[in-house]
């Protein structure tokens, strides 16, 4: 059994920065504080938090959306959620993003919703605004 995940949050940078925070590597490591290995492609691979989380590029549309196969890696072998980051311009500059994690284990439901607003969207506020 499996749950979606539905979050926005609104932060104080262009579509663009944002868009590139979660796509490229240096940056993506430098606000979750863990090494990250994404490709740019789609189809593409990429890792996070030291390879705790692993998956691949489905659709990379530059400073709008972003939709990836995610994995845990304490998942069963195969088994993938669907990330989506929807990035729209908003007020002042900022970007609006809405986010949505479709599969998600209800066993592990809590935590990565939690996660997210603790480990993304909070450190991604402060490194974004510096």
């Amino acid at each position: 059994m499996t749950k979606t995940i539905r979050q926005t949050v609104t932060i104080g940078a262009a579509p663009g920065q944002v868009f590139g925070a979660l796509i490229n590597e240096k940056r993506h490591a430098k606000f979750t504080g863990d090494v990250a290995v994404i490709s740019r492609k789609v189809g593409g691979a990429f890792t996070c938090y030291g390879g705790y989380i692993s998956g691949i590029n489905l659709e990379l549309v530059p400073a709008k959306r972003i939709v990836q196969a995610w994995r845990s890696q304490t998942w069963p072998e195969g088994m993938f959620s669907i990330v989506t980051f929807a990035l729209k311009r908003s007020k002042g500059g900022r970007t609006r993003l809405s986010f949505t994690q479709v599969g998600v284990p209800v066993s592990d439901f809590k935590d990565i919703s939690k996660g997210w607003r603790t480990y993304y969207w909070k450190p991604l506020k402060a490194y974004l605004k510096g």
